[in-house]
């Protein structure tokens, strides 16, 4: 079904992996819109209650395929002669690509982003969409988009600054050096740091199998109010968070979460 992507679920667990090794897990148009696909499934399965987001070979991913660029400007030349419709065509390309990486975000089931090896540019994008994220000691993070002359524009600059310092943020989107991931994990990005890929999958699989094994809607509600909080002032989310469990407090859950401890005492 999927020819970027290799998708398992088993115990309630997804796992997604990214699979184009040969071009370091580079994003072409076709792994774009196949994120989007997956992950907007993924978010109305039930038997899917925790996602991991991996790749396939040494690097998580190198960001935008750099052939891309070539294809969109020879679209841009044909789409009109007309500079301000090629603008407003290359503005609606980039909002589809944000899109994409949106529907991580938007996903109502935790998302953990397991990376090693290179994570660049649009990679970096991805990860900052993911609930949490844990990496290798070698992987690399960089906002590589400065050294190509550009301005990152899938997510980094919004949603980093609101994960690290902002001004580690404008060190790495400034200068687009390499982070480490023991770096990584000293600055709070990730939220652990593994000697090997065994290790890193071993951890993040015990993490989501823990996810999977609670209460589905409590998990939805809890990734949703973290969402809201983020965006929205402490007062609006109280108010917020009170809607939600007056609706959904009262669920075949909570009946059968208490009446296990009832049972234990």
């Amino acid at each position: 079904m999927y020819t970027r992507f290799h998708l398992q679920i088993s115990n309630f667990v997804a796992e997604v992996t990214i699979c184009r090794p040969e071009k370091a897990n580079a994003m072409d148009e076709p792994a774009w819109e196949e994120m989007r696909a997956i992950f907007n499934d993924l978010s109305q399965n039930d038997q899917v209650r925790a996602v991991i987001l991996k790749a396939e070979g040494k690097h998580f991913c190198a960001g935008i395929d750099l052939d891309m660029f070539t294809r969109i400007k020879k679209r841009l030349e044909q789409v009109s002669p007309d500079e301000g419709y090629r603008r407003e065509y290359l503005r609606r390309n980039i909002l589809d690509l944000q899109a994409c990486i949106n529907a991580i975000e938007q996903c109502s089931k935790p998302v953990l982003a397991a990376i090693e090896g290179h994570c660049i540019g649009g990679g970096v994008d991805i990860v900052c969409a993911a609930d949490m994220r844990y990496c290798t000691k070698e992987a690399i993070f960089s906002i590589g988009e400065i050294n190509l002359g550009m301005v990152a524009d899938l997510g980094t600059l919004q949603r980093m600054p609101r994960l690290i310092p902002p001004g580690i943020v404008a060190e790495l989107a400034y200068t687009g050096r390499a982070m480490t991931g023991t770096e990584a994990q000293a600055y709070g990005f990730v939220n652990g740091c593994f000697e090997s890929q065994d290790a890193l999958l071993s951890a993040v699989r015990h993490i989501a199998s823990q996810i999977a094994a609670q209460s589905p809607l409590s998990i939805r509600g809890i990734k949703e109010m973290l969402r809201h909080g983020r965006d929205h002032t402490i007062a609006e989310g109280l108010r917020y968070v009170a809607t939600w469990n007056a609706a959904m407090l009262l669920s075949a859950d909570l009946q059968e979460a208490l009446a296990g401890r009832l049972k234990k005492h």
